[in-house]
């Protein structure tokens, strides 16, 4: 009797290990199916970053303009020498001119390189400013000769001074380093953008940590 209960009890002990076994085989399969389908898959990841990076600067990529308007007052002399002493021909005109001037940057211009295995952006090329001068002539007390009249090379010289003196008074004003000042908050987009997600910004071989180190390097 007693060999009888110890041989079932030894069955049944051994049932009971064969149950834990199967259990905890069951456990490790659930646990390997959970680890294989929420893995991160750091290839992914990467891609989606590089994705993520060129739509933004893409989104930044415009013409990022400053607008301004200068006047100028010219006056045009030209005299004509004759073989006879104190003898000219002369023309002159007093011209007002009012301009509209903006000073942009083509930022779809701006070139970078992605390294997306050490999360680096370079930026490898800033464009520099584009400024455009629109002018509008007024002629006033225009005075002339028959033998010195106007011509088309008058107007080109008084084009070329009026020019010349508005692009003085543009170095002159705040408005390059105004449009400069919108050029650092549109770069400074793709700082925030690399910051957040882990990335280094690079720009002429250095690191860019702020807003700061755009500025010394334009």
């Amino acid at each position: 009797m007693s060999e009888t209960y110890s041989k079932y009890s030894f069955f049944g002990k051994l049932s009971e290990v064969r149950k834990w076994i199967l259990v905890l085989f069951l456990g490790f399969i659930l646990f390997w199916i959970f680890n294989y389908f929420t893995k991160e898959d750091n290839s992914s990841t990467i891609e989606y970053d590089t994705n993520l990076i060129q739509q933004q600067i893409k989104n930044v990529g415009k013409l990022v303009v400053t607008e301004g308007h200068f006047a100028e007052v010219l006056t045009y002399k030209d005299k004509k020498e004759t073989y006879i002493p104190g003898l000219t021909f002369d023309k002159k005109a007093l011209v007002v001119i009012n301009a509209d001037v903006t000073v942009g940057f083509d930022l779809s211009q701006v070139k970078y390189d992605i390294d997306a295995e050490n999360k680096i952006l370079t930026i490898t090329n800033i464009p520099k400013e584009e400024i455009k001068i629109s002018p509008d002539y007024k002629y006033y007390n225009t005075e002339s000769s028959t033998f010195n009249e106007f011509t088309g090379e008058d107007y080109n010289k008084i084009n070329k001074t009026a020019r010349a003196n508005l692009a003085k008074k543009i170095e002159k004003s705040s408005l390059k380093s105004n449009a400069k000042n919108r050029l650092l908050s549109e770069l400074s987009k793709m700082l925030v953008l690399t910051n957040s997600m882990g990335w280094t910004l690079k720009y002429d071989g250095q690191e860019i940590k702020s807003e700061n180190d755009f500025e010394l390097k334009l």
